[in-house]
């Protein structure tokens, strides 16, 4: 199972998400992040790819962990993954579009969970309440949650 990253900018009472233009989760809302470069730390990867995604620079330091969530997806095996979800309160420049990516803004009583993968209003609210999340989640063919174990603390 691959490791991943995903990224949050979080300010005040807002969140940045970016719509996918392309790849895994087309059309999706999502947080920004993907996969480590060879012996790349967690971290390295969640400021590179935040970068790539959008031109926010940020620094390793800024990062802080908020979930470890694990996902299986029965009928596409290679999409198996777990994702190590960090939140950022401190970073320069705006989210820019990028090929990959088209940042906005939403407020956080307001996140668009509907344009989502249908496991993120699970565990989402739960880090902007500020609790650190372990769930997995077992998607079927339809990309919808099956199973589903969420603990927090």
């Amino acid at each position: 199972m691959r490791n991943v990253t995903l990224c949050l900018l979080v300010r005040d009472d807002q969140i940045s998400l970016g719509r996918k233009k392309k790849g895994f989760g087309e059309g999706n809302y999502n947080g920004y992040g993907g996969k480590p470069k060879d012996d790349e730390s967690l971290e390295d990867a969640a400021i590179r790819e935040l970068y790539e995604e959008t031109a926010v620079v940020a620094r390793t330091e800024h990062l802080k962990k908020r979930a470890t969530l694990t996902f299986t997806f029965q009928y596409n095996p290679e999409w198996n993954q777990v994702v190590h979800v960090y939140e950022l309160r401190s970073w320069r420049g705006e989210p820019a579009e990028s090929d990959e990516m088209k940042p906005e803004w939403f407020s956080i009583n307001a996140v668009p969970y509907e344009r989502m993968w249908s496991a993120d209003r699970h565990w989402m609210p739960l880090v902007l309440e500020g609790k650190y999340v372990t769930a997995s989640f077992v998607y079927g063919k339809e990309n919808e949650v099956l199973e589903m174990k969420v603990e927090c603390s």
